[in-house]
């Protein structure tokens, strides 16, 4: 096994915490629509008679849109730990498409960190919006005071909010390691911060080197 360098163990730990977060706000947002019988909380509005019901949501597509965005990059984060663990066992020999990936993924990552920007604020703004219309409805004093109030059936909602907290808390670490993954493929392109294993510095020795501490060898009578 190949001797691991500083920087692959930092592309080790970043992928994989960034193929959690995908995996984390994917989940969160999935069990809070499984909550709600399957539609859309963000964005949406609620009504208070006595008990709390959701009055108007979004379309199911947006959370599909924000769920499939962290599961893509989650995928992608997963591709790129198992090409760091395979560097890992195998060392410079199998890097010399290395270039290729690095530009490739380059790009990869641009796209990936574009769409988690556009989820994360999808989540943020969304909360705010539900939450302004709890507030406003008078049913509790806060999104996270509602999860303990009373909510018509067929509705679940006792961690909706802890559940939409974690996901945009996900997507946000997600879009942060993301960025981190991002500048070290861009100073790896630019051969700033060459992706190497340490080679191994074994001391070698040459004639010229060894001849003053051995001696030129036997000498014939003179």
């Amino acid at each position: 096994m190949a001797q691991l360098s500083g920087l692959l163990l930092v592309e080790l730990a970043l992928n994989a915490a960034a193929f959690l977060c995908g995996v984390i706000c994917s989940s969160a947002l999935t069990v809070t629509q499984g909550e709600f019988g399957g539609q859309c909380i963000l964005y949406g509005s609620v009504r208070y008679n006595g008990t709390l019901s959701l009055s108007t949501s979004s379309h199911v597509s947006l959370c599909y849109f924000v769920s499939a965005v962290s599961l893509l990059a989650a995928i992608s984060s997963f591709v790129a730990l198992l090409r760091s663990v395979y560097i890992s066992c195998f060392g410079d020999s199998e890097r010399r498409s290395g270039d290729v990936w690095v530009k490739a993924f380059l790009v990869i990552s641009a796209v990936v960190l574009f769409f988690l920007l556009i989820s994360a604020c999808i989540l943020r703004v969304g909360m705010d919006a539900l939450c302004g219309s709890i507030h406003t409805s008078a049913a509790a004093p806060s999104c996270q005071e509602a999860q303990r109030r009373p909510w018509v059936q067929p509705y679940r909602a006792t961690r909706f909010y802890d559940n939409l907290y974690t996901a945009e808390a996900a997507a946000w670490v997600n879009f942060f390691f993301w960025c981190l993954t991002a500048l070290l493929l861009y100073l790896e392109s630019v051969g700033k911060f060459p992706f190497q294993p340490p080679q191994s510095s074994g001391l070698t020795w040459n004639d010229d080197e060894t001849a003053p501490i051995i001696g030129d060898g036997p000498r014939g009578p003179s």
